[in-house]
Parts: C-alpha cells; sequence; structure tokens
C-alpha cells in the first residue's frame, strides 16, 4: 500500500513514532527560548558535514559546543557584560578551570590574589602540585606593584574584585597596565558584580568569569559557569580548551537562567539596598570591630570602588567579631540566627551566614583583624525582619 500523496510506502507504526511528520502551524511567537536539548546535531549532507570546523561559531556541530538555547544564554551574557564572545561551563569553578587549561602550560608562571575564592585557590595548587605550573599568590591591595612579582614566564594574572570573603577592592587598571605592557592575560573573577556593577573590558581586562550560580540563576538551584571574552583568539584558545575537557550544560539549565535574566539588576539592587543598610547598622553594634562592605569608607580599596564601579554591591558583605569573642561563640551566634540559613554559594532569594578563619586562608598578605569574620548574604527577606533577627542572635549569643 503507498500514500497517496508522495507515492512513499506506508511505514511501519515504529519507525513512524520514532520519525513522525509533524505538522506544527507555524508563526508561533513567545517571551521564553525554546529549549534544544542535542547530543547528535543532523547535517544535511556529507558536504556540510566535512566542511564543518570547531572554531567556527556560526554553524552548528554537536550538542556538547551548544545548542540555540545555550548560544542564547551565552550571547546574553556577553551583552550584559560588554563582551563579544561567551562560553558556558556547569559550574563557576569549571569556567576558573577552563581558563588555567586554555591558556597556562606546565613550565608557565601565574600570579594568584591571596583574596581569591578559595576553590580557584585549590586548583591553582593542584595545577601547581601534579601539572608543573609555577604559581604565586600576591597581596591584592598591591595595585602596579604587582610588577616586582612578574617573571619571564608569567602568562596569567587573576584578579577579584573585590575578595568574595574579605572583600578588598584590587586596583585592576593599575595591575592590567602593567600585565598589557608585558603581553600577560588577565583574568577576574567578576561574580561579585554579576557584569552589573563592575565592567572589566571597560578597564582591559581580557577574560571575565562569571558563576551563573549566583545571581543570573536567582534561585539557589543552578550550577553553571561562564567565561566571556572580546578577543576572538583568547575565546577559541577557550573553546578548544573546553571540547578537550569535554565540558558542557543542559539546555534546560540554561532555559532557567534564561528565564531569570530578565529580573537580575532588579534583585542585584534590592539585595544591594538591603545589604548596606545592614551593614551600616552593624557599624553601630559593639560586638562588631570592622564591617567589610565595599560601599563603606574604611573598607580596603573603597576609593577604587567610587571611582570604579557603578550600580552598588548587591548581598555580600563580612563583619569582624570583636576579638574578645571566641570562634565558639560566634558559631553559637551564627547558629543562633532563623532567617539566615548556614551554606555555600549565594545570589538566591535566601539569606545565608558563614563564619571563617581567614587567617588560614592567605599566604602572600597580613589579616590585620583578630577576631573571627562573617560573611553575609543577604536575601530578599524584608530587612527589618533580617535586623531583628541579627540583634536576637548578638544578645543571645554574645550577650
Amino acid at each position: 500500500m503507498t500514500d497517496s500523496n508522495d507515492n512513499v510506502p506506508e511505514r511501519d507504526l515504529q519507525t513512524r513514532i520514532v520519525q513522525p511528520e509533524d505538522r506544527i502551524t507555524p508563526g508561533f511567537e513567545s517571551f521564553s527560548v525554546p529549549v534544544a536539548r542535542a547530543s547528535t546535531v543532523v547535517f544535511p549532507d556529507l558536504a556540510t558535514m566535512r566542511s564543518l570546523v570547531w572554531s567556527d561559531d556560526s554553524r552548528w556541530r554537536y550538542g556538547l559546543h551548544g545548542t540555540p538555547t545555550t548560544i542564547a544564554l551565552a550571547q546574553r551574557l556577553a551583552a550584559i557584560e560588554g563582551g563579544e564572545h561567551a562560553l558556558l561551563q556547569p559550574s563557576g569553578l569549571a569556567a576558573i578551570s577552563n581558563v588555567y587549561f586554555g591558556i597556562v602550560k606546565a613550565g608557565d608562571h601565574v600570579l594568584v590574589p591571596d583574596n581569591a575564592y578559595s576553590p580557584n585557590r585549590e586548583h591553582a595548587d593542584w595545577l601547581a602540585a601534579d601539572f608543573g605550573l609555577e604559581v604565586t599568590y600576591y597581596d591584592p591591595m598591591i595595585g602596579a606593584g604587582i610588577a616586582d612579582s612578574i617573571r619571564p614566564n608569567t602568562k596569567l594574572i587573576w584578579l577579584e574584585a573585590p575578595g568574595s570573603v574579605t572583600m578588598e577592592i584590587q586596583d585592576v587598571p593599575a595591575i592590567v597596565a602593567v600585565a598589557r605592557a608585558k603581553g600577560i592575560v588577565t583574568a577576574i573573577d567578576n561574580t561579585y558584580s554579576a557584569g552589573l556593577a563592575f565592567k572589566p573590558f571597560e578597564h582591559g581586562v581580557d577574560i571575565s568569569v562569571q558563576a551563573l550560580t549566583k545571581y543570573q540563576s536567582g534561585g539557589s538551584d543552578i550550577l553553571m559557569g561562564a567565561t566571556i571574552t572580546r578577543d576572538i583568539e583568547l575565546h577559541r584558545k577557550l573553546k578548544r580548551a573546553r571540547m578537550r575537557l569535554g565540558i558542557g550544560v543542559s539546555a534546560d539549565d540554561a532555559s532557567l537562567v534564561l528565564r531569570s535574566l530578565p529580573s537580575m539588576k532588579l534583585r542585584y539592587e534590592a539585595h544591594d539596598r538591603a545589604a548596606s543598610a545592614l551593614a551600616q547598622w552593624l557599624k553601630t553594634r559593639p560586638e562588631v570591630a570592622a564591617v567589610l562592605h565595599p560601599a563603606l569608607e574604611d573598607c580596603p580599596g573603597h576609593a577604587i570602588y567610587e571611582r570604579d564601579f557603578e550600580g552598588g554591591a548587591g548581598g555580600l558583605f563580612s563583619i569582624v567579631f570583636d576579638g574578645r569573642y571566641s570562634a565558639a561563640q560566634v558559631d553559637a551566634f551564627v547558629e543562633a540566627l532563623e532567617l539566615f540559613s548556614i551554606g555555600w554559594s549565594w545570589g538566591g532569594a535566601h539569606s545565608l551566614a558563614m563564619p571563617y578563619n581567614v587567617r588560614s586562608m592567605r599566604t602572600a598578605s597580613q589579616w590585620p583583624h583578630e577576631g573571627v569574620l562573617v560573611r553575609f548574604y543577604i536575601g530578599l527577606e524584608a530587612e527589618t525582619d533580617l535586623r531583628a533577627d541579627l540583634e536576637a542572635a548578638l544578645v543571645k549569643a554574645l550577650g
């Protein structure tokens, strides 16, 4: 029996289930980006397949390298930050790893700020111990003095402004100027500002790394990272490394981040308003020796923050308790909080608190405070309720 429409033999039901003849009404439009899942990308003919090269971003090759959903997210992230090219990775740390494996090799020297995200330090130490990389940690406030730490084999300088625990603001333009004069690649972990408050490419940085797990997701439920550049050759180096590492992201996860992006700036501003108010209030508390918030005048690098940042500081800041309180007492304070959860990461709707032993985290610069540091992430709860919770915990644990 044949199909009267095209004279093609009628196929078995199983074949028709696997290869259906969908008849979808054309012209459908909505605000959301469709979720395009794929491992196999189908080519119209062998000539097309054989003409593809991995470096060509304008043609589809394999699902791991991108689908319309993931590419839409990458393009929007690049636009937010003022970049030209973006790659997605399955976590913020994977994005950091992508930079290492894309830019440096055994025998190269890398400079890492002493206030860097701890997993970055651990990654650098691992590469130094097992892969022959040379790593030096530097005082984050060194500015143009970074020149004294540069070696003939220095190929990469990491920056983080502010440090995600200790909040120092590095003089990024001064460090970048030294690096550019010597042909050294610079990469910044710009997760703190989400590409909103600090525009690294306007200050000459080569690569920006984002943990999309944070503000871009906004739901505390997605792991993802990105590397963003303006330089096509750097982009291709990172893309080659990502391809060889075999890392990619789920189109479903990418769609969730795409859904959150339109509200990101509004959320960031709301986090900033509440965090600023609470930071100012905590400065008045006798239990607190220092409040480390970039917008406060006594935070290290505040003048640089005023010069280079715009649009607020988001929801992250730290406090240092008076030295008379023990680590156990500070732990009791954290555990007495009811609205602040204990957990890693940040960027979602829920407030967090986490104590740190900063002295154990630094090797190249002296930490000036004696008391225990607690980092707060201020979520989207009412600021008045969060303040009451902090006050009650201070009285209960330290009063």
